[in-house]
This record gives structure tokens, sequence and C-alpha cells, in this order.
């Protein structure tokens, strides 16, 4: 049986939703270990003087709970 964590991260990106969310999970990566789902809550756009200037994403990422011996 194993035990997962979840928990909520922000990604941003100038250039789309997608590159968002693959910066929040692979900065998540480089200190959370066996990361396995990641689900996209919400999206939104910063807007400025008429223009779409940045993307974000809100995502539930789950990873394995490991506990020591």
């Amino acid at each position: 049986m194993s035990v997962y964590k979840v928990i909520e991260l922000v990604g941003t990106s100038p250039e789309s939703w997608e590159k968002a969310a693959n910066n929040a999970v692979e900065t998540a990566s480089k200190s959370l270990r066996d990361l396995r789902i990641a689900e996209v809550v919400k999206l939104d756009m910063q807007i400025e003087d008429g223009k779409v200037i940045g993307f974000r994403v809100r995502l539930n990422v789950s990873f394995k709970y490991h506990v020591k011996d």
C-alpha cells in the first residue's frame, strides 16, 4: 500500500499555459521525489494595456509519501 500527498502549485510563463504547467512540475521535481499526477485546477492570464503578458496555471500535484524506517 502507498500514501500520496497532494499540494497546490502555481506555475507561470510569458508564453503559454502548457509552459507554465511544465515550469511548475519541473521546479517541484527538484525538491520532491516520486511526483505522480498533476491536475490542472485553474487557468488565468495576466493582462497589461489590453494585451496578455503572462499565463498562470494552478495545479494539484501528488507525490508518494516516504516514511523513514
